[in-house]
């Protein structure tokens, strides 16, 4: 059966969401120079310290936690679909980054899915990218925040992560927030390669479907005006690409993203390639790889349907 270390950092964990959540219920990028991964999946031995093969139920109404091999196997197959989109849109398969979407999952699937070679993770709540972060100390995690971001929280963010760790911030949308980004890094600081100062890595959120209840930017002014004002008084942090949502079943939403790329290219004065483009999730990640994605962001496939039983 699959047990739930005793740790109390995970006790604290389940508190997190059982109390009431700040964060509300809003839908959701070092410098993010892309260290792309693909899941590198290893044989389990029985004695291997992964937890064991069989999931318990959490108890009545609750969902089933996968098991530790069941996360293995859908990484390795998440990881073959990438490859083979890319390979199918003639780029190499280290051209695309899977960033595992671990939200409101306990540490111990993400203990799994690390010692089944995942090494990039996203979530969308900020108190609970730290409170894992503090658990899972390995130095070879690179943590996306991929949720709403109030800028109040932005300096907790950065400064309990660490800029070594916190590779992207996805959801950038105002100057308000990349100025309190920008700062929180200044005062955090540390020397990149070539001693030069570490950055943080930021994509910007665009509303490629015009939805009203999807978070971003328009495309066209309104963005490039966000990423003058990053490039002009934001020296701490660095536009490394775009990032959208869009709507279902519309995979127009990805070829505007594409086109936001050469627009902000241009603004920059550096090459559409240099800029990420993160798109695409569990249902059209293989789809938003066929339209230029280098980053996709994959999370119930891998750790199964998300438990809000408990949130507030």
């Amino acid at each position: 059966m699959m047990r739930l270390s005793s740790r109390p950092a995970l006790a604290t964990y389940f508190t997190l969401f059982s109390s009431a959540c700040p964060h509300g219920t809003t839908a959701a990028t070092s410098a993010c120079s892309p260290a792309f991964i693909l899941p590198v999946v290893r044989s389990m031995s029985s004695s291997s310290n992964l937890l064991a093969s069989t999931a318990p139920s959490r108890g009545a109404g609750e969902a089933e936690l996968p098991s530790a091999a069941e996360i293995a196997s859908r990484l390795e197959e998440v990881g073959g679909n990438v490859a083979a989109a890319a390979k199918e849109a003639s780029r190499p398969p280290d051209s695309v980054r899977l960033v595992a979407v671990s939200k409101t999952k306990p540490v111990e699937l993400l203990r799994a899915a690390y010692d089944a070679g995942q090494r990039t993770f996203g979530e969308n709540y900020a108190q609970e990218l730290y409170m894992k972060a503090e658990e899972m100390t390995e130095d070879d995690i690179e943590w996306h925040f991929i949720g709403p971001l109030q800028s109040n929280k932005a300096a907790q963010l950065i400064k309990r992560v660490g800029l070594d760790r916190l590779r992207c911030v996805e959801t950038v949308a105002t100057a308000k927030l990349a100025r309190k980004l920008d700062r929180a890094a200044g005062e955090v600081g540390g020397e990149g390669g070539g001693g030069e100062r570490k950055k943080l890595g930021i994509y910007i959120q665009v509303n490629t479907s015009g939805e009203e209840s999807k978070s971003g930017l328009t495309p066209g002014e309104e963005l490039l005006d966000l990423v003058r004002t990053v490039a002009d008084e934001c020296p701490n942090i660095s536009v490394d690409g775009l990032m959208t949502i869009g709507a279902p079943g519309d995979y127009g939403c990805f070829d505007t993203l594409a086109g936001c790329r050469e627009e902000v290219a241009g603004a920059l004065g550096v090459e559409p390639g240099s800029l990420e483009l993160s798109m695409g999730m569990s249902g059209d990640y293989q789809e938003a790889i066929a339209r230029g994605a280098t980053s996709v962001r994959v999370g119930s496939t891998i750790f199964g349907a998300r438990d809000y039983s408990d949130k507030k």
